[in-house]
């Protein structure tokens, strides 16, 4: 994992990653993201497509730091969301900002919402929380696993560190097939790191 602290900028996303967001855009993000305190820390990996991973997921406030980031970097991301934000008034700007609304009561179909938004993209990053929920989880679906071997992603830990206010993303993570094994590992590499409310991670 890079120790190397960098300024929120676009040279922290591969080039053919990048999305066409307006200067005022990314200015916001960049702005927003620096006024809270926070850094970043790493880049994403180059690769055609990338799946992310975003933990602990404990609290809203991480949908407002990572969505600071994105636009900050200016990276072409898709999003995993509940389908209940996406309501009449607000779906367009969720959208606008990546998101492809999951209905969580019908699991099988998760793989064909994500199929059909990034059927179009050679370069896109698919932005999970693996938890699947703020609340704790005793246990980490595996979905996350199956989208990036059937849309021939790369996969990166990403996570969010409360107490000293950064978001960092790790190195790639390789899967070995064991999807049990795989989350396993994944839950101790973010044993490290604290969520806005560690007693729900």
């Amino acid at each position: 994992m890079s120790k190397e602290i960098l300024p929120v900028s676009e040279e922290q996303c591969p080039e053919h990653l990048r999305t066409n967001r307006s200067a005022l855009t990314r200015w916001f993000g960049r702005t927003a993201y620096r006024a809270m305190g926070w850094k970043l820390e790493g880049k994403i990996i180059d690769s055609e497509r990338v799946l992310i991973t975003a933990a602990p997921h404990t609290s809203n406030w991480d949908f407002v730091m990572g969505i600071c980031v994105v636009l900050g970097i200016n990276a072409r991301v898709r999003w995993l969301g509940k389908h209940s934000i996406f309501k009449f008034g607000v779906g367009w700007f969720m959208r606008w900002l990546g998101g492809i609304p999951v209905n969580r009561e019908k699991p099988d179909a998760v793989m064909g919402y994500v199929d059909e938004a990034v059927k179009k993209d050679s370069g896109v990053i698919i932005l999970v929380a693996p938890e699947g929920t703020r609340k704790k989880s005793a246990k980490w679906k595996t979905g996350f696993l199956r989208i990036a071997e059937k849309n021939n992603c790369k996969i990166q830990l990403g996570a969010l560190d409360f107490p000293n206010k950064r978001i960092v993303l790790g190195d790639a993570f390789e899967p070995t097939g064991d999807h049990q094994a795989d989350i396993a590992n994944i839950i101790d590499y973010y044993g490290q790191f604290k969520g806005k409310y560690p007693d729900q991670f």
